[in-house]
């Protein structure tokens, strides 16, 4: 997928973003519950997007810098975070703009599972934090592929396209699947050890009509899973 692939629809994926289930009281929510206290912390948010997670940190008092390899994402950002926001455009795999241990903790909000290889950018999310600090990362949780693809080869790296629609507006999405041991593996070669694993439920705030009426009354599903890794 091009680096400036969401610029087409990124107007209409930042308004759907906002509200919706599965990023407004899902996935963010789980980010931010898994960052606790950030107070006073230097945190580059790497794939910020239009930057609903980078105004939620930084609400809590984080200093907060954010890149992303689309334009168009980092302009809507920038009307959000003010004209004064650390933002650049900048693509998570080649070479970041910042120095050696610049941050305390880096977050990756679904942003991982777009690249085929992972070597290169968790090299350079472990190059730009500080010994001890986080990297606090979600992507498409393995079994999703297997259950949308039930052919497939769970055990395979392998790249898929899925079709959306955003704010009334289509796009086609595509992933590289790699199973959860790879995921670990990648992690470990990195220079990071795994402080948490979580698959957590919906928000408590989330409208219950928002939920899938096959959910019942569950509040937790197979969507997205969540790491918090030190850098060792």
């Amino acid at each position: 997928m091009k680096a400036d692939h969401y610029d087409s629809f990124a107007e209409s994926y930042s308004t759907d973003n906002e509200s919706n289930l599965i990023n407004g009281y899902y996935e963010r929510p789980a980010m931010i519950n898994l960052a606790g206290d950030v107070n006073g912390h230097r945190i580059l948010d790497a794939g910020c997007g239009s930057g609903p997670l980078s105004a939620a940190l930084r609400a809590k008092g984080a200093i907060v810098t954010g890149f992303d390899s689309s334009p168009a994402m980092i302009e809507l950002a920038r009307q959000r975070l003010g004209e004064n926001a650390a933002l650049h455009v900048a693509d998570l795999s080649q070479p970041l703009p910042f120095p050696d241990g610049a941050f305390d903790d880096v977050v990756a909000s679904l942003v991982l599972h777009y690249l085929r290889d992972w070597a290169a950018p968790l090299a350079e999310l472990r190059r730009v934090l500080k010994p001890g600090g986080r990297l606090i990362l979600s992507v498409n949780h393995p079994l999703v592929y297997e259950v949308a693809f039930p052919n497939s080869d769970y055990f395979d790296t392998a790249q898929y396209s899925e079709e959306y629609t955003f704010n009334g507006q289509n796009a086609v999405l595509t992933f590289w699947h790699r199973p959860l041991h790879a995921m670990t593996d990648a992690f470990t070669e990195a220079g990071f050890r795994i402080s948490v694993i979580s698959e957590p439920p919906v928000s408590p705030d989330a409208p219950r009509e928002l939920f899938p009426p096959e959910l019942g009354d569950r509040t937790a599903f197979l969507c997205f899973i969540f790491f918090v890794l030190e850098a060792s």
